[in-house]
């Protein structure tokens, strides 16, 4: 018989608290990978004005003149997917996380979705909306100058945004919806962006990971 004592309990006990905060660290929790390595924009491709991002003590920060950061680090598109970043806003900043978009030098991005990143900007779409086809009006679910995590899982025609684990827009894409011509806003497949929106707006992203789903099974 294995006797445990007293004191070795304890050091177990320890032990078994740290493993499960080293598994709540977005580096180790199962299935996710890192697509920034906190030291540069390695893997990354900045549109039209590459200054308006730079790494800064660990975490991207998105200030400048209107440009897009797109990952370009995987030769695979992500289709289905579960998406993480924690994010810190400055007062009056705004900016977004596209995915399913493509590279483009210039503009804002024509192909994708749009994740809303916007605490106190004067544009009343706020952080989590699914910009200009599900909104979080007014009242943002987050505040500068504070991390917050904001995630974004899409599976098959389905949506989902959360900041800091609440759930903010749960939508579904219509199977009759199409693109526009201006913004192909529709699911389809493609690559991960960050905004830089504008000279006054300074945003951070640290710890973006994902981890790729399976595609739904026809049957459901």
């Amino acid at each position: 018989m294995l006797r445990l004592f007293p004191g070795l309990l304890v050091v177990l006990a320890s032990l078994s608290a740290c493993v499960a905060a080293e598994k709540n660290d977005g580096t180790a929790e199962e299935g996710f990978v890192q697509l920034f390595d906190g030291k540069s924009l390695k893997g990354w491709k900045a549109s039209e004005n590459e200054k308006s991002f730079s790494v800064v003590d660990g975490a991207i920060v998105a200030n400048g003149d209107r440009s897009h950061l797109f990952y370009v680090g995987s030769d695979k598109p992500f289709v289905n997917f579960h998406f993480k970043a924690d994010v810190m806003t400055m007062p009056k900043s705004n900016s977004g996380i596209y995915f399913h978009s493509h590279f483009q030098k210039d503009g804002w991005p024509k192909y994708g979705y749009e994740a809303q990143v916007n605490n106190t900007h004067a544009d009343p779409r706020k952080t989590g909306s699914l910009y200009a086809v599900k909104d979080v009006m007014n009242d943002a679910p987050a505040k500068d100058n504070q991390w917050f995590t904001e995630e974004i899982v899409v599976q098959g025609k389905h949506i989902t945004i959360k900041v800091d684990g609440k759930t903010v827009v749960d939508y579904t894409e219509p199977d009759d919806k199409r693109a526009g011509s201006d913004f192909t806003r529709k699911l389809d497949k493609g690559t991960f962006a960050l905004q830089a929106h504008d000279p006054g707006s300074k945003v951070l992203f640290k710890n973006l990971r994902v981890k790729r789903l399976e595609e739904e099974s026809k049957g459901k």
